[in-house]
C-alpha cells in the first residue's frame, strides 16, 4: 500500500471513529415571574402559558416566591413557597431552587428540559447536561436599590439620593451590583468543563448599549451611561444575545420594565433590564425576542400577561 493511500485511510478511519461534535441548539428565557403572578393573585398557569409560548428549553426564573410584607425599596424579603416545582411539573421539566443567601439572587430558580447535574459556587446557577455536554446557567436577580435610572430622573425610590451625571450613576451602580457581577464572571471562568455558559435574569441595571448618544437624541434615555455590569460581561467574552439580533436600541428598545405603567408616567422609567448573556466557542445567536402582553413592545405576545416584567427569549447554537 502506498504511503499516501495509507495516510488517507487512517484519516478516514479516525474521522469515522471520532466524528466532529454536532452543534447543540438551545432556547433560553430570562423571566421575572413576580411570584408566579401571585403578587396580583394570578394563577401559576398563566406563567406556564408564557413559557410554553416562548418555547424555552431552559428558563432563568426570578421571583419564584411572593413579595414580603412590607415590601419597600429598602426591605422586601420573599415569603411563602417557591412556585418553581409547580411550573416544572406542568412543563415536565427539571428544576433547581436557588436558596442560598446571596445578594445576586432573590427567590431564583432554574427550570430545564435537560437534567440538572450540580449547583455552581455560591448557588448562583447550575450545571446542565445537554446531550452529554455540560453547560452552566447562572440565574440572577440583582439588587434593585438604589436604582440608578430613578436617581438620575429624580424619581423617589427609598432613601437613595438623586444623581446628576453619568459618572455618578456608574459609581453608584458599581457599589450596588459590582461584586455580584464579579462573582458571576469568576463562577463562569471556574466552569472549566462547560461547553457554554449563560448569565440570565433580572439585572436591575440597564445596558451600556441602550443608554447611548443615539437613544438620548431619540428621547429614550436622559443621558449616555456606560453601565458597568454589562460592560464587564462583554469584556469577559459574553455577548448580549438580544442586541446581537437587534443592534439598534432606537429601532428595537426591547423594553422589559415594565408593562404595568405607561411610558409617559413621570414616576417610572421604562427600560431593558432583563437579559440573556452567552459565552461559548462557535456561538451563533439565531433569534431573540421580548415576550409580553402586546405588540410592538413584545415580539411574542401572550395574554393574559401575569408579571410586572416582560421576558426575553433567545435561541443559540454552539
Amino acid at each position: 500500500m502506498k504511503v499516501g493511500l495509507l495516510a488517507a485511510t487512517v484519516s478516514l478511519i479516525a474521522a469515522m471513529t471520532h466524528p466532529a461534535l454536532a452543534a447543540d441548539t438551545l432556547t433560553l428565557m430570562a423571566y421575572n415571574i413576580w411570584g408566579g403572578g401571585g403578587n396580583e393573585g394570578k394563577p401559576v398557569d398563566e406563567t406556564v402559558a408564557a413559557i410554553k409560548a416562548a418555547g424555552a428549553d431552559i428558563i432563568a426564573v426570578s421571583e419564584t416566591r411572593l413579595e414580603g410584607d412590607p415590601c419597600t425599596a429598602d426591605v422586601c424579603d420573599p415569603r411563602g413557597e417557591s412556585v418553581a416545582p409547580k411550573i416544572a411539573e406542568a412543563l415536565g421539566y427539571h428544576y433547581y431552587d436557588q436558596t442560598a443567601k446571596n445578594p445576586a439572587i432573590w427567590a431564583n430558580a432554574i427550570i430545564s428540559k435537560y437534567p440538572i447535574t450540580k449547583p455552581a459556587s455560591g448557588d448562583l446557577g447550575v450545571s446542565i447536561d445537554v446531550n452529554g455536554r455540560a453547560i452552566y446557567v447562572f440565574c440572577v436577580n440583582l439588587d434593585d436599590a438604589p436604582y440608578q435610572p430613578y436617581q438620575l430622573l429624580n424619581i423617589e425610590y427609598g432613601d437613595a439620593p438623586f444623581l446628576k451625571t453619568a459618572d455618578e450613576a456608574i459609581k453608584s451602580a458599581e457599589e450596588t451590583r459590582g461584586k455580584s457581577f464579579d462573582a458571576l464572571i469568576a463562577g463562569a471562568d471556574a466552569a472549566k468543563d462547560a461547553a457554554a455558559v449563560f448569565i440570565a435574569g433580572d439585572f436591575n441595571e440597564p445596558s451600556h448599549r441602550d443608554w447611548t448618544d443615539g437613544t438620548v437624541k431619540a428621547g429614550l434615555q436622559p443621558l449616555a451611561v456606560a453601565w458597568p455590569g454589562t460592560t464587564k460581561l462583554e469584556k469577559a467574552g459574553f455577548v448580549d444575545t438580544f442586541r446581537v439580533i437587534h443592534p439598534d436600541p432606537v429601532a428595537k428598545p426591547g423594553i422589559t420594565w415594565t408593562p404595568t405603567s405607561e411610558p409617559s408616567d413621570p414616576e417610572d422609567h421604562h427600560d431593558r433590564i432583563d437579559f440573556v448573556f452567552a459565552r461559548a466557542a462557535g456561538l451563533k445567536v439565531l433569534s431573540a425576542e421580548v415576550v409580553g402582553e402586546k405588540a410592538p413592545e413584545a415580539g411574542i405576545v401572550v395574554s393574559p400577561w401575569p408579571s410586572d416584567h416582560r421576558a426575553v427569549v433567545t435561541k443559540v447554537e454552539f
